[in-house]
């Protein structure tokens, strides 16, 4: 093997290459704030108000980043998660100055509760066998105004992110009634019950006031269900299936590539932090174990990747260029 691994012949073999057109950028907008403000939890990621997240969004494309992810924190929260889907609210407000200003830049939502609803859970909240717990079906409404209030606003890509089961169904239907059969729908369709979530919580305000997630995300030790979950959103109607967290999951990431769809793996916050963290004290190469990171989750199979290092990365493959 010595002969292929001759530094002149390395680049002629090279399985597998990154490109700013994997990458999609995650962004916090924080309707309470009207200057950016550094996320604690997660070093040099930022929330920012609308009025500055268009000139952002401008920076990245100039970067050659070509999507965004955009999460909102609203002024106020209720149990019925009103803001999520007002047509004035945080996300919304966002979506149509990225889209006058930087229009040629895809623009994908979150559609979820957990940032809108006072007690952090990703939906309608009632009494089930077990206490009280996210009810699954009356949310389905509730997420199909999110979603429509967002294509409204222009979004190119709506990512339900609530893991409810028949939600891309739900979506499908309900966007394609309102007129919105151009927009994409990007299911969280393998997303697990993890304890990578933690800066992001911090960083979206959407920690839960009680109990836990585990009756609507995956257990870890979970193969079968979580290949089968993106099985069933693909067969509702799914355009492109997600994975995440990402790095743990590179065996899960493989088979959901199987599928035949479209596949993006979320590098999630918790995995951003470690290696900056490691990076900040000298333990670690920040450049060089991000970029392989990111290699190996695109040797699994994806085929987009949402990562909070996507301006570096940005930057990064300027200089090998």
């Amino acid at each position: 093997m010595r002969r292929s691994r001759s530094r002149n012949i390395q680049p002629l073999l090279r399985q597998v290459t990154l490109s700013k057109n994997d990458l999609i950028a995650p962004l916090f907008v924080d309707e309470n704030l009207v200057a950016p403000r550094p996320i604690d939890s997660m070093p040099g990621q930022f929330r920012y108000p609308p009025g500055t997240i268009a000139a952002l969004v401008a920076e990245l494309y100039g970067k050659g980043i070509r999507a965004v992810l955009l999460f909102g924190i609203p002024k106020t929260k209720d149990e019925d998660a009103r803001s999520a889907w007002d047509p004035d609210g945080v996300v919304q407000q966002a979506v149509r100055r990225i889209k006058t200003e930087v229009p040629g830049m895809v623009v994908i939502t979150d559609v979820c509760a957990c940032e809108y609803t006072d007690h952090g859970h990703c939906g309608i909240i009632g009494r089930t066998r077990e206490g009280m717990d996210l009810l699954n079906d009356p949310s389905l409404e509730l997420m199909d105004r999110i979603a429509i209030s967002h294509a409204r606003s222009g979004a190119d890509i709506v990512a339900p992110s609530c893991m409810l089961d028949g939600v891309v169904g739900s979506l499908r239907a309900a966007l394609d009634n309102e007129g919105f059969e151009e927009v994409l729908i990007m299911a969280y369709s393998t997303k697990f019950s993890s304890g990578l979530y933690g800066p992001f919580r911090e960083a979206a305000d959407s920690g839960f006031a009680f109990g836990d997630r585990t009756t609507y995300q995956i257990n870890p030790a979970n193969r079968r269900e979580a290949v089968l979950e993106s099985q069933l959103d693909a067969d509702e109607g799914a355009d492109i299936l997600m994975v995440k967290p990402a790095g743990f999951y590179l065996d899960i990431l493989a088979e959901v590539a199987g599928i035949g769809l479209p596949v993006a793996a979320f590098q999630v916050s918790g995995e951003y932090s470690m290696i900056r963290a490691a990076a900040e004290r000298g333990w670690l190469k920040e450049k060089e174990t991000v970029l392989e990171s990111l290699t190996c989750i695109k040797r699994a199979g994806a085929d987009l990747i949402l990562t909070y290092f996507a301006a570096d990365v940005a930057g990064w493959l300027d200089e090998q260029e």
